[in-house]
């Protein structure tokens, strides 16, 4: 399977599992999905509004590639987070609304990738003003690992407020060879 493919399955993974987490939090009262609940990021409404706040952040450093991807593009018209701890809002409706959006990006820019866009250094900035340049597929690679990581947290955080959001292995959308 090429990277372009490994990206692509990725993209679909991440939609497919931030629908299932969403659905899955949507089980709580509000005030559940605000509860501090010793988190890195505290709350799972914290915890989801961090994968926000990252993604976003990462979509838009990726929006300054060469390729100028289009999918990327109106990303840049909106306002960037202050930092990883900033909430896009705590309605999980309004926050879900948003993530399926950017989950709808992520597949159109995947779809938009070339296999010399990702051999492509990456000169960027992290949120703590560090300098860094590094290979844009590989960056794109750590982008998918940073959300399955914190999903991994608000899918455990979930279950000890009594949730089961069910399968969540990258194992399931994978298909069974010929």
């Amino acid at each position: 399977m090429s990277e372009r493919a490994q990206l692509a399955m990725l993209a679909e993974y991440n939609e497919w599992m931030n629908a299932k987490l969403y659905a899955a939090a949507a089980r709580l009262a509000p005030d559940a999905l605000l509860a501090e609940r010793g988190a890195f990021f505290g709350s799972i409404s914290g915890t989801l509004n961090h994968i926000v706040a990252g993604d976003t952040i990462w979509l838009r450093r990726f929006a300054a590639h060469p390729a100028r991807h289009a999918a990327l593009q109106p990303l840049l018209a909106a306002p960037a987070p202050s930092a990883l701890t900033a909430t896009f809002s705590t309605d999980l409706a309004v926050l879900g609304a948003h993530r399926q959006m950017l989950d709808a990006t992520i597949r159109a820019w995947v779809a938009q990738l070339a296999d010399a866009d990702l051999d492509h250094v990456l000169h960027y900035a992290n949120t703590k003003g560090v300098v860094s340049n590094k290979r844009f597929g590989s960056l794109a690679l750590h982008f998918f690992n940073h959300q399955t990581h914190h999903r991994g947290q608000a899918s455990t955080l979930l279950s000890q407020a009594g949730v089961d959001i069910g399968v969540t292995d990258l194992l399931a959308l994978i298909p069974n060879a010929a």
